[in-house]
């Protein structure tokens, strides 16, 4: 059921809210939860699932199998992620009984600045091109994880992309739809219709598709690690081919880039320990959230109600705000995380909520956040090691920049600066911008209790607060919370762009699935209600059972997976 708009499109709509005619009478569920003993593995495309598996039954561990899956999604996906992205992660150590984060995202070009967008006339970032692109941070997050955590050697963790990047694949539904939205916006840039079209169109669904200049990439990567890539015969590639469209991006900046582990943030959840990454990113978006909505007795609220849908966007709003104001590099300016998760700030703000008149909150002229791509997937070994793990290019397929032969495109991720000077998220060379892509993962009474991630721009600590209500407050299975429509509030003040606030409260977007009379409701709140094709994300988790028995459910918005053995 492919849409032939894409103007809000991240995902499909679900085909039905309803799936109660299944044998387990689940009102939202489109197939059951998958289980498994030993082993589970959850992404966006099947055959990157397969691969994550077999790299365990092999003796690799999660982190080994959350790597290989990765590389084989920058394959098989490149709508949402590849070499030329970012990376961020959450791993679940079981050795040490420990949470920890990798922020691997890169940082702007250190020879260009916002004196250079101000004489362009620019007050965006482009979108496209050449200004946008910042350092690939994806390569050195998955060298950092397998340098603490992996088992096998790397060779063996890229064989699989490489096998499939030579000898071709079927490209998948989904897949094969915005990779077609994607080519006429990127054709015109040098080395991408080369690169990633067929005679000048996208592979069909079903087409084998086959990405030899990738293998070799990955090649280098497998026999010389990060600087395979960052050093070497791909950063000279990327640097000539940089100078050549006018870019800034230099062998100096690759050799030079660094991500950094990190020690996750988090908030308790009625009982559950919810952690998230700190910025540059929006996880702490998803925690705000959290904290406001915690004193709402949801039982006594249903699933789909106004009052539901109406508190759950307020809440929204209110933390938006603040990740429009304070969001940003933490080299570059302080966020102040502990006074926005404070119980005082959080009652103070949790007041300026009406129970029935919607906020006309201060917020900002979206650039476009939602129509950013990326993948998220989970992987979970036998030894109780999991990984949360996103990773992106952020606009789709990218800038556009497809340097020859090597077989990838760099992000456009610097389009999420502002051109403000004074502001936290405020272009500076050498600086990491403000970052949607975000993993999450739960902690229940110290133990692991779920490895889950919810895609797609400023719908992610929406879609993080929405699988933890289904899950916590409204007593849904794995699947069916990630198969209940979803609520999606745009017009908030947004980190990026002009920064240009607005004073009309926004507009809900609603799902298929919600009942007219709770649309009217809302309606005479004065919430603005519209119905786009698709800004609501792409979910994957894995579930820890008492019994260590691994739950997996998969986004049927996708074409995604969850399998195990």
């Amino acid at each position: 059921m492919l849409r032939q708009s894409i103007l809000f499109c991240l995902c499909l709509v679900a085909v039905s809210a309803s799936a109660a005619d299944r044998l387990t009478d689940r009102a939202f569920s489109t197939r059951s939860v998958v289980y498994a003993p030993h082993a589970m593995a959850a992404t966006s495309q099947p055959l990157a699932t397969q691969v994550a598996l077999q790299i365990m039954r092999d003796g690799g561990n999660a982190i080994d199998a959350a790597i290989a899956a990765n590389a084989t999604l920058g394959l098989m996906e490149p709508t949402g992620n590849g070499v030329g992205g970012d990376l961020f992660a959450i791993v679940w150590d079981a050795k040490t009984q420990q949470l920890y984060g990798y922020n691997g995202s890169g940082r702007s070009p250190k020879s260009l600045s916002l004196a250079e967008f101000e004489k362009r006339g620019l007050q965006d970032v482009p979108s496209f091109g050449p200004l946008p692109v910042t350092v690939p941070g994806a390569v050195d997050g998955w060298m950092a994880l397998h340098q603490r955590f992996g088992k096998l050697p790397r060779k063996q963790l890229f064989a699989p992309a490489i096998q499939y990047a030579t000898q071709g694949f079927p490209v998948s539904d989904v897949i094969a739809y915005y990779w077609g939205a994607s080519v006429p916006r990127l054709s015109p840039y040098a080395g991408f219709k080369e690169q990633f079209t067929i005679d000048g169109r996208a592979p069909k669904t079903g087409e084998i598709w086959k990405n030899p200049n990738l293998a070799r990439t990955l090649q280098r990567i497998a026999a010389n690690g990060r600087d395979g890539f960052y050093r070497g015969e791909t950063a000279a590639t990327i640097a000539r081919y940089m100078a050549e469209q006018g870019g800034f991006l230099t062998e100096a900046d690759l050799a030079d880039h660094h991500g950094e582990w990190v020690t996750p943030i988090h908030t308790n959840y009625r009982g559950y320990d919810v952690y998230e990454l700190p910025p540059n990113g929006q996880g702490l978006a998803a925690l705000q959230m959290l904290e406001l909505l915690e004193p709402y007795d949801f039982s006594q609220i249903p699933f789909g109600s106004a009052e539901h849908i109406h508190l759950f966007v307020e809440a929204k709003k209110l933390a938006f705000a603040d990740r429009a104001k304070f969001y940003a590099d933490p080299a570059f300016a302080k966020t102040p995380v502990e006074a926005l998760l404070s119980a005082d700030y959080t009652a103070a703000r949790r007041a300026l909520i009406q129970p029935k008149a919607a906020l006309q909150v201060a917020a900002g002229e979206p650039k476009a956040l939602n129509e950013g791509d990326t993948i998220y997937m989970t992987t979970a070994d036998a030894d109780g090691n999991m990984v949360s793990l996103i990773q992106s290019n952020y606009r789709g397929m990218g800038s556009g920049m497809t340097p020859p032969g090597l077989g990838f495109i760099l992000q456009d991720r610097g389009e999420q600066f502002v051109l403000k000077p004074g502001h936290a998220n405020s272009f500076a060379p050498g600086k990491r911008p403000f970052h949607t892509i975000i993993p999450a993962f739960v902690l229940k009474d110290g133990a692991p209790w779920l490895s889950f991630g919810v895609m797609g721009g400023a719908m992610q600590p929406q879609g993080h607060v929405q699988i933890l209500m289904n899950l916590i407050d409204f007593g849904m299975n794995l699947q069916e919370a990630g198969d209940a429509p979803r609520i999606q509030h745009d017009g908030s003040t947004e980190p990026a762009g002009q920064n240009t606030p607005m004073l009309d409260g926004g507009i809900v977007n609603l799902e298929h699935g919600f009942a007219p009379e709770v649309i009217r409701s809302l309606m005479r709140r004065g919430h603005k209600i519209q119905f786009a094709d698709g800004p609501y994300g792409g979910y994957q988790a894995i579930q820890r059972l008492p019994n260590n028995v691994y739950a997996g459910a998969s986004e049927s918005r996708k074409d995604g997976q969850a399998a195990g053995y």
